[in-house]
């Protein structure tokens, strides 16, 4: 997961880079500054001390030549001996820049009355006082960028400390035990600003809105789940009952049937929708448990569903594992497989099979189309050929709960020929004991 820096710390890195960045190029443009403006004076000086001494020449040919502590000169003349350097020996007239081991500088070359004059300007010298003199106003303009950033980043960090007080206080707010009064606006340090108390104010609303409505969240599910489940209970004890009257007419024994498997399909969807309507939680704890065993418990369950169908209902088990999650969960989710399976099958067979990660519910039934496919996980949706059975709702609640504890249910099917419901789960995990490898079908 991505963490983002806090408003405080990026323009912290802002304000340093832009430093950074100015002192660099304050640090280039004075040493271009520098090297360009040391280069137009040697040249000026060498142009200026060799008309200089040409003038001088012409009236004292014996005239000393030009030996300060920049300039040095020598003169060939035509015939006789020269003591000119070998660096500048052979140079065409005009201006030279020369590199040796003697040091870095500037020739002018050019041709006067008394003979060839050659003039050297050494530019290591006025390089060690432009550094010396240069980096003074430098690190001075330096300085002043770093007090006037430092005066702007402390005035830009005062103005967004509420922001930054308020966005601590909601970093360190816990969802699960929400404190809305952490968010009140007298709670927040520095939220003195407009802005930032109007922002306090939204979230504080939100926040006890929010614990409200989890509040009401909490009180129906544990009202929900006596009050709906009571009368069911009454409703199966008085079925049981009456089931074991004798002389019970056959269209008397048909309608308890229907009565008993529709209190069992109502158990079951009230127990669905109590598990959804807790979100994030439960308040089923999670353990670990064998897969293979909760599915021959809702299948010997909804094997009862089946009646006098002409429909076998059969469990094979090629592999066993283990799941860590709430087991009233995982029946829910595969009773709802085995459910629609059993209600849209009139005569063939209902297979459910235990993979090594997987379970797997085929059925011989009434198939499904592609639009079929495409929408049976939304609320509500019942297939075209559905018959007006079900609700629409068995598949959108086995969704939401396999999105919640990552598992992945797909559908196969063929329109005429059944569907196959694949419930995978990436957690599985070995159990204690294993299967042989031949396959395993419990009647």
């Amino acid at each position: 997961m991505t963490r983002y820096a806090g408003i405080g710390h990026r323009f912290w890195v802002m304000f340093t880079l832009w430093v950074a960045a100015i002192s660099v190029v304050t640090a280039l443009g004075v040493y271009g500054a520098a090297s360009s403006t040391q280069q137009a004076v040697a040249r000026q000086a060498l142009d200026r001390e060799a008309r200089y001494y040409a003038r001088k020449a012409a009236h004292e040919p014996a005239a000393p030549l030009p030996d300060t502590y920049l300039i040095s000169g020598w003169l060939q003349k035509q015939g006789e001996p020269d003591d000119v350097p070998p660096r500048l020996r052979g140079l065409a007239p005009g201006y030279h820049v020369i590199h040796s081991d003697a040091g870095d500088g500037t020739a002018y070359v050019t041709d006067i009355a008394g003979g060839r004059l050659y003039l050297l300007y050494n530019r290591d010298r006025p390089t060690r006082m432009v550094m010396l003199f240069g980096l003074i106003p430098v690190v001075l303009v330096v300085l002043i960028i770093y007090f006037a950033t430092y005066l702007t980043y402390r005035a830009s960090r005062r103005a967004l400390s509420p922001v930054i007080a308020l966005a601590s206080v909601v970093r360190q707010w816990d969802p699960d035990h929400p404190d809305p009064a952490t968010l009140a606006p007298g709670n927040i340090p520095e939220a003195s600003d407009s802005d930032v108390e109007v922002l306090s104010r939204a979230l504080y609303n939100f926040a006890t809105r929010l614990e409200a409505f989890v509040e009401r969240e909490r009180n129906f599910t544990r009202d929900a789940s006596h009050e709906l489940r009571t009368p069911l209970t009454v409703m199966k004890v008085a079925a049981d009952v009456l089931a074991d009257e004798e002389g019970l007419s056959p269209f008397a024994q048909r309608s308890l049937a229907r009565i008993r498997g529709s209190v069992r399909e109502m158990g079951a969807l009230i127990e669905a929708f109590l598990v959804l309507a807790r979100e994030s939680d439960t308040g089923l704890r999670d353990e670990d448990f064998l897969v293979n065993d909760v599915v021959a418990d809702e299948v010997a369950r909804y094997r009862e569903l089946l009646g006098e169908k002409p429909v076998e209902l059969r469990l094979v088990e090629h592999a066993r594992f283990a799941l860590h999650a709430p087991p009233r969960v995982f029946a829910v989710t595969i009773g709802n497989l085995i459910r629609n399976a059993c209600l849209y099958t009139e005569r063939g067979s209902v297979t459910v099979e235990i993979g090594s990660d997987s379970v797997r519910v085929i059925d011989t039934g009434s198939g499904m189309s592609e639009e079929d496919l495409e929408r049976a996980f939304q609320p509500f949706y019942r297939g075209s050929r559905t018959g007006g059975k079900g609700h629409g709702i068995g598949l959108a609640i086995v969704r939401r709960l396999a999105d919640r504890y990552g598992w992945r249910v797909t559908l196969e099917s063929t329109l005429g020929k059944g569907t196959t419901a694949t419930a995978h789960f990436p957690a599985a995990r070995p159990p204690d004991a294993a299967l042989p490898q031949t396959a395993g079908e419990r009647a």
